[in-house]
């Protein structure tokens, strides 16, 4: 018996189930953490968007080497946010 189809087994729960929930849960609890990441990002430059803050940088009012970093990781983050939602919606 694995470890999935005892705890399911414990838990008067099928294994898949239980697979599902997990996953569910771990996938919920990620999107909080990028999206805690990406409100601090936002508030730092006052953006609400990866799109807005290019903007910005094109039009002069934030410095690309001062922001450069956090481009790329708010460009991540959304990204990998995306991707989280998709398989949510899988589940």
């Amino acid at each position: 018996m694995t470890n999935l189809e005892y705890l399911a087994k414990d838990l008067h729960m099928e294994p898949e189930a239980l697979l599902r929930a997990s996953l569910e849960t771990f996938l919920k609890r990620k999107l909080k953490v990028i999206e805690s990441e990406l409100f601090l990002l936002a508030r730092k430059y006052g953006v609400s968007s990866v799109v807005e803050f290019d903007k910005m940088v094109k039009e002069g009012k934030l410095h690309e080497e001062d922001s450069f970093e956090d481009y790329f990781k708010f460009d991540n983050l959304e990204a990998e946010k995306e991707r989280i939602l998709n398989h949510l919606e899988q589940l």
